[in-house]
């Protein structure tokens, strides 16, 4: 897996487009890879934290569920700083199965959506 793979299988999901929240790779302080949000541009949530050598995703609604990763993948799986109580995992690309990365991020994506109000939701 690569950070390009993971951005398209993102940006074939409905309703979703790339933001630079922190500010982009010429920011101080900013990121070299953006954040995936789903719904309107100013209501859109994120549902992936793109990386160059990983990707943090919503693993599971609840902290829980999201440490079955930790368990199954020791190595390359882990509890995303400030966010991680909530259920957010670090994976990374190096020691988890393709396949199984891309199923990741449907779930975060399927879970994002479901917290946006209807109105929001992509069709």
């Amino acid at each position: 897996m690569d950070v390009e793979r993971l951005t398209q299988h993102c940006l074939a999901k409905p309703g979703a487009w790339l933001d630079w929240p922190w500010g982009g790779p010429d920011a101080d302080g900013g990121h070299e890879h953006p954040a995936v949000k789903v719904g309107p541009v100013d209501g859109g949530r994120i549902f992936a934290f793109l990386r160059g050598d990983g990707v943090g995703v919503k693993a599971g609604a609840t902290r829980e569920v999201a440490d079955e990763w930790l368990e199954r993948y020791p190595d390359a799986a882990g509890v995303m700083r400030y966010i991680g109580r909530s259920g957010w995992n670090d994976l990374a690309y190096a020691g988890i199965p393709d396949d199984e990365l891309l199923e990741a991020v449907d779930v975060s994506y399927d879970l994002v959506v479901a917290r946006l109000p209807r109105r929001l939701r992509p069709t």
